[in-house]
Protein backbone atom coordinates (compact mmCIF):
# COMPACT_ATOMS: atom_id res chain seq x y z
CA UNK A 1 0.00 0.00 0.00
CA UNK A 2 1.37 3.59 -0.86
CA UNK A 3 1.27 6.02 2.02
CA UNK A 4 -1.62 8.86 1.56
CA UNK A 5 -0.17 12.00 3.21
CA UNK A 6 -3.84 12.90 3.70
CA UNK A 7 -4.36 10.32 6.17
CA UNK A 8 -5.83 11.71 9.52
CA UNK A 9 -2.55 11.17 11.82
CA UNK A 10 -0.45 13.01 8.77
CA UNK A 11 -2.67 16.24 9.57
CA UNK A 12 -1.86 16.07 13.23
CA UNK A 13 1.82 15.90 12.77
CA UNK A 14 1.31 18.93 10.29
CA UNK A 15 -0.66 20.37 13.20
CA UNK A 16 -3.81 20.37 11.11
CA UNK A 17 -5.74 18.84 13.64
CA UNK A 18 -4.94 19.45 17.31
CA UNK A 19 -4.57 16.49 19.50
CA UNK A 20 -4.52 16.16 22.94
CA UNK A 21 -0.45 15.60 23.18
CA UNK A 22 1.20 13.65 25.72
CA UNK A 23 5.04 13.20 24.12
CA UNK A 24 6.80 14.38 21.48
CA UNK A 25 10.31 14.01 19.88
CA UNK A 26 11.93 13.72 16.32
CA UNK A 27 10.59 10.77 16.12
CA UNK A 28 7.21 10.32 17.41
CA UNK A 29 4.01 11.87 18.45
CA UNK A 30 1.85 10.63 21.55
CA UNK A 31 -2.13 11.49 22.12
CA UNK A 32 -4.67 9.99 23.87
CA UNK A 33 -7.28 7.90 21.95
CA UNK A 34 -10.53 9.66 21.12
CA UNK A 35 -12.38 5.98 22.07
CA UNK A 36 -10.33 4.81 24.63
CA UNK A 37 -10.51 0.65 24.69
CA UNK A 38 -8.88 0.72 28.51
CA UNK A 39 -8.89 3.16 31.31
CA UNK A 40 -5.81 4.78 29.87
CA UNK A 41 -5.31 3.88 25.59
CA UNK A 42 -2.62 6.31 24.07
CA UNK A 43 -1.19 5.97 20.40
CA UNK A 44 1.92 7.03 19.19
CA UNK A 45 2.40 7.78 15.80
CA UNK A 46 5.50 7.73 14.24
CA UNK A 47 6.76 10.64 12.36
CA UNK A 48 8.37 8.52 9.00
CA UNK A 49 5.54 8.27 6.74
CA UNK A 50 5.25 4.41 6.56
CA UNK A 51 2.15 2.38 6.48
CA UNK A 52 2.42 0.21 8.92
CA UNK A 53 5.27 -1.94 11.07
CA UNK A 54 6.59 -3.69 7.90
CA UNK A 55 6.72 -0.32 5.76
CA UNK A 56 8.86 1.13 8.76
CA UNK A 57 11.25 -1.49 9.24
CA UNK A 58 11.92 -2.05 5.15
CA UNK A 59 12.32 1.99 4.99
CA UNK A 60 13.67 3.45 7.98
CA UNK A 61 17.27 3.38 9.56
CA UNK A 62 18.40 2.00 13.15
CA UNK A 63 18.33 5.39 14.73
CA UNK A 64 14.57 6.03 13.05
CA UNK A 65 13.64 2.38 14.63
CA UNK A 66 15.35 3.22 18.11
CA UNK A 67 14.42 6.50 18.48
CA UNK A 68 10.29 5.48 17.76
CA UNK A 69 10.32 2.55 19.91
CA UNK A 70 12.24 4.98 22.81
CA UNK A 71 9.17 7.62 22.76
CA UNK A 72 7.08 4.33 22.97
CA UNK A 73 8.77 3.32 26.27
CA UNK A 74 8.76 6.87 27.40
CA UNK A 75 5.18 7.82 26.55
CA UNK A 76 4.24 4.90 28.92
CA UNK A 77 7.07 6.19 31.59
CA UNK A 78 5.11 9.28 31.08
CA UNK A 79 1.45 7.60 31.29
CA UNK A 80 2.81 5.53 34.33
CA UNK A 81 1.82 2.12 33.13
CA UNK A 82 5.33 0.58 33.48
CA UNK A 83 5.37 -0.78 36.35
CA UNK A 84 2.11 -2.66 36.54
CA UNK A 85 2.47 -3.69 33.06
CA UNK A 86 0.72 -2.45 29.81
CA UNK A 87 -0.86 -4.02 26.63
CA UNK A 88 1.37 -2.32 23.66
CA UNK A 89 -0.62 -3.01 20.22
CA UNK A 90 0.29 -2.45 16.66
CA UNK A 91 -2.04 -3.80 14.11
CA UNK A 92 -0.63 -4.46 10.29
CA UNK A 93 -2.90 -3.90 7.45
CA UNK A 94 -6.74 -4.75 6.95
CA UNK A 95 -7.15 -7.70 8.85
CA UNK A 96 -6.25 -6.70 11.86
CA UNK A 97 -8.40 -3.51 11.83
CA UNK A 98 -5.78 -1.04 11.13
CA UNK A 99 -8.02 2.29 10.77
CA UNK A 100 -5.29 4.86 10.09
CA UNK A 101 -2.54 3.73 7.37
CA UNK A 102 0.39 5.19 8.82
CA UNK A 103 1.99 3.34 12.11
CA UNK A 104 0.90 3.82 15.31
CA UNK A 105 1.06 1.86 18.25
CA UNK A 106 -1.97 1.71 21.02
CA UNK A 107 -0.63 1.97 24.81
CA UNK A 108 -3.45 0.05 26.88
CA UNK A 109 -3.21 0.20 30.54
CA UNK A 110 -4.00 1.39 33.78
CA UNK A 111 -6.34 -1.35 34.60
CA UNK A 112 -6.29 -5.45 34.73
CA UNK A 113 -6.81 -5.83 30.98
CA UNK A 114 -8.70 -9.09 29.45
CA UNK A 115 -6.64 -11.44 28.68
CA UNK A 116 -5.57 -11.73 25.19
CA UNK A 117 -6.70 -14.33 22.40
CA UNK A 118 -2.76 -15.16 21.68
Amino acid sequence: MEYNSNNVFAKMLRGEIAVNKIYEDDYALAFYDIAPKAKIHALVISKAMVVDFADFIEHSNAAEIEGYMRAIVRTAEILGVVEDGYRLVFNSGKNSGQEVPHLHAHILGGEKLPTAHL
